[in-house]
């Protein structure tokens, strides 16, 4: 059998460049070349696992999307208020299952969550 890998986090969007910069902006890392409003990845040239990718669709899902980005770091205050700054919103704060987390969204309303726990960081 064949072990599976996380090869991209894809993200439906309305303009892929713009949502692109933005997590480049959140996590440091440049927008790979050749962003277009159509789109745009984070990773792919530099090879780093998963590469971010956004592509523009015709019709988002309506509702809460059923899979999010979770973004650890040791000073969640901070990440949320950098966050925040780059133009996403606070949704809720959660303490559960020996995790802490915000969840924010993105400038385009998809859903992603600054935290951390008592695991290791990876």
């Amino acid at each position: 059998m064949t072990a599976l890998v996380i090869a991209h986090v894809t993200v439906d969007c309305t303009h892929a460049a713009d949502l692109a910069a933005f997590y480049a902006a959140l996590l440091d890392r440049p927008v790979d070349d050749g962003a277009s409003e159509y789109f745009a990845t984070i990773g792919r040239t530099t090879g780093a696992h998963p590469v971010l990718m956004f592509i523009k669709v015709p019709d988002r899902t309506p509702g809460k999307n059923s899979i999010h980005v979770d973004l650890h770091t040791p000073d969640v205050p901070a990440a949320v208020a950098r966050a925040a700054a780059l133009g996403a919103k606070p949704v809720a704060d959660f303490a559960e299952y020996g995790a802490v987390w915000t969840t924010m969204a993105d400038p385009e309303g998809n859903l992603f969550d600054i935290g951390h726990s008592d695991a290791p960081l990876t």
